[in-house]
């Protein structure tokens, strides 16, 4: 399986590489490319399936048709995107935004009541340095943000209806709101992908002010379909064929989107069909109030039960554990584990059989799952004997507080365990009973 997902991920990398170096794709290029990534979610499935992977799949599913057929020029003679394809990221960024709003209002009161931005910066998936400071806004700031949050999301989508200058000032919104979201925590990928169908709100003669007149001139005649009389050719024909059915196809696979949004039992980040073509969104429908996390920890001690035991704890990339480490910044890059970490910290382990198949792999020091993580207290000495998961309340500290001025960007409280300390051993028949290859010590 690693050897089949590292040759997908290869292929999608080389030729992903290969379009932006180049600036050349058609369609055939295109759909491979989607293609391998349908690939690798479909046997994602096994772990998660995350919004921005469906996000992405219909992005780059629309993306296909903005290309030629066939020719790989950079600046294609008569190939421009039909409207129907501008109008699908346009459809897709009117969910996208509105998904999102109608999940908040329709879920947690928190949303309602204005007041969920007082918990966001802190709970987050992975809160960056930004958050940090943006948690301790004054109390009427946070309202307010709820506010812009819910303009956005409900309101703004609508001017996609009302002409030019109201769709290009929408595209301006969306794009402000998405890089906000950016600076104020690690999202991975999803706000820089969801900038993407914001750019069809914008036509040739808004975005011609970023060019010069000469390349405007340029892309003009491109545009132009050839000499009047003569014959389409026949990539031409095959490509306006292929934007009408994928006109009816969003239209037809949009029915069950639609109704939906318009449930008061709305569900987000679910397709109805296996291909991801249209799907629906939605983000934060609820928010928690308090931040848990599991902090791992091993131990070298022959009896866990000893009070004299030492517990070392390993240090995740990016989520909170070390109390004096800043949070860090990766947006765009994402690291999986630390996000799933989050997920876990507040549902049970017997919800999250992984996290025990993730301490077998530790016991036995495994050198790629070792590489997932920051520090390993065991390096260079024997594997630990035991590993448990404690659960802890985490607190960003107070600027120039106390804690702060120690050099600690958190405070945390311990909870109790989250699961019992368990041994190479002892984990046999939990790794058999589920056909998990057992762990071999390196």
């Amino acid at each position: 399986m690693d050897s089949t997902l590292d040759c997908l991920a290869l292929a999608g990398l080389a030729g992903a590489a290969f379009v932006l170096l180049t600036g050349c794709a058609n369609m055939v290029l295109m759909f491979l490319l989607w293609l391998l990534y349908l690939s690798l979610v479909n046997v994602g499935q096994i772990w998660w399936v995350l919004r921005w992977e469906s996000q992405l799949l219909e992005t780059g599913f629309l993306g296909i048709f903005l290309c030629p057929l066939w020719s790989l020029s950079r600046l294609p003679q008569g190939s421009p995107p039909s409207r129907i394809v501008i109008w699908s990221f346009r459809w897709l960024i009117f969910r996208i935004m509105l998904g999102a709003g109608l999940i908040k209002i329709r879920g947690d009161r928190c949303w309602r009541e204005l007041t969920c931005m007082d918990y966001h910066y802190e709970t987050q998936p992975v809160p960056n340095p930004i958050s940090y400071f943006m948690h301790r806004s004054p109390w009427w700031f946070h309202r307010f943000e709820t506010l812009v949050n819910h303009f956005i999301e409900l309101l703004v989508p609508f001017f996609l209806l009302l002409g030019r200058r109201m769709v290009i000032l929408h595209g301006l919104l969306q794009i402000l709101f998405q890089v906000l979201l950016i600076i104020s925590g690690n999202l991975s990928f999803l706000n820089w992908l969801t900038v993407v169908p914001s750019l069809a709100c914008f036509d040739d003669a808004s975005l011609g002010l970023l060019f010069g007149s000469r390349l405007r001139d340029r892309a003009a005649r491109l545009q132009r379909p050839g000499t009047q009389g003569q014959s389409p050719a026949l990539g031409s024909c095959v490509r306006r064929v292929l934007n009408i059915s994928l006109g009816l196809l969003i239209t037809y696979l949009s029915i069950p989107v639609v109704l939906n949004l318009l449930s008061s039992r709305q569900v987000m980040n679910t397709s109805f069909n296996s291909l991801r073509i249209v799907n629906t969104y939605g983000a934060f429908g609820s928010i928690t109030k308090e931040r848990t996390e599991v902090i791992l920890q091993g131990t070298s001690s022959l009896d866990p039960s000893d009070p004299t035991a030492v517990w070392e704890e390993f240090e995740f990339k990016c989520k909170p554990g070390d109390l004096r480490r800043r949070p860090c910044l990766i947006s765009p890059y994402h690291y999986r584990l630390d996000w799933l970490m989050w997920f876990a910290a507040f549902q049970t382990y017997e919800q999250n059989e992984w996290i025990i198949h993730l301490a077998g792999k530790l016991l036995a020091q495994e050198e790629e799952t070792l590489s997932l993580l920051a520090t390993n207290p065991f390096a260079g000495r024997d594997p630990p004997r035991w590993i448990r998961g404690e659960h802890f309340r985490y607190k960003f500290s107070q600027p120039g507080g106390k804690h702060a001025r120690d050099g600690k960007w958190w405070i945390r409280k311990r909870i109790g365990p989250y699961f019992p300390p368990v041994n190479l051993q002892g984990l046999r028949k939990f790794f058999e009973d589920r056909n998990w290859p057992y762990p071999v010590q390196d």
